[in-house]
């Protein structure tokens, strides 16, 4: 069996269904809602990993974990204690979705110095382990859906500075190869699409999904710093920002990660954004 923690997250729901289809079994696990529609068979779990042992009913007999770290650093999250109560359980094998930023912005609170040091906890957890460090998601554009579908506008700042951005469904379908694969052991797979893009460019792709214009509206640092402070903590914030408009090599480089893994190249924002118009009308 394999557990796949964030469940209900723009990864875990299509890695629960990858697993479903290629027949394991599966327990999704998440705080507190349960998947919507999960695949027929696919048990749930409510569990609130900062409390490590509300997460020991969903591990018996289970073989693999799918681990998502919180995102934004994981806060709260004490991984060497869940970590104990995983091996405890007798599970083989951890697969961890981490972050680029552990690499690429080190110094960050927010995105490097707790994504490590839950890295390092999975590296010493005598587990199997296989890490996932995507880098920007083409999901975070469902962000604009709102006034898509009311302005046919997106706003956001640094219009003409791209970085590349990977669809959800292919982080999920390289988790699927690590939790059922013995090869994937060890690996580091910086994850991230198949060409830089631009904000802009991402509003043309999803007009052209839609088949009518979007505009795309400038906004300044400053108003996208308030803008996103009304839902993110301010370390991320500056973060986020900062990699937006002046991404660094890292950000900038175009792993070959998700090809080696799944044999096809990454799919594009347009792929994306066709899939998912509907959020868009």
């Amino acid at each position: 069996m394999i557990v796949v923690t964030g469940a209900t997250g723009n990864v875990g729901r299509p890695l629960v269904r990858a697993l479903a289809e290629a027949g394991e079994r599966v327990t999704a696990v998440s705080r507190g809602r349960s998947p919507v529609d999960p695949p027929r068979g696919v048990g749930h779990v409510a569990a609130d990993l900062t409390v490590p042992e509300t997460l020991r009913p969903a591990l018996a007999g289970a073989e693999a974990l799918f681990l998502h770290d919180g995102g934004a650093g994981g806060q709260g999250l004490d991984p060497r204690a869940l970590l104990e109560v995983v091996a405890d359980a007798g599970v083989r094998r951890v697969v961890l979705l981490s972050s680029q930023g552990v690499v690429s912005r080190p110094e960050s609170a927010s995105h490097g110095v707790v994504g490590r040091a839950i890295q390092e906890a999975v590296r010493a957890s005598g587990l199997a382990w296989t890490i996932l460090r995507p880098g920007g998601f083409s999901s975070n554009a469902l962000a604009w859906a709102d006034s898509v579908r009311a302005e046919r506008t997106v706003a956001a700042p640094f219009g003409d500075v791209g970085i590349p951005v990977i669809d959800p469904v292919d982080i999920a379908a390289v988790a699927a190869m690590a939790l059922r694969k013995d090869e994937h052991a060890g690996r580091i797979y910086e994850l991230n699409g198949p060409t830089a893009i631009t904000p802009r460019q991402q509003a043309e792709a999803i007009g052209a999904a839609l088949g009518v214009p979007v505009q795309f509206v400038e906004l300044t640092r400053a108003e996208a710093h308030a803008r996103m402070a009304t839902f993110l903590p301010e370390p991320v914030v500056e973060t986020t920002l900062t990699v937006l408009g002046e991404p660094n090599a890292i950000e900038l480089r175009l792993s070959p990660d998700v090809e080696r893994v799944l044999g096809r190249a990454p799919r594009s924002f347009a792929d994306w954004a066709r899939e998912n118009v509907e959020a868009f009308r």
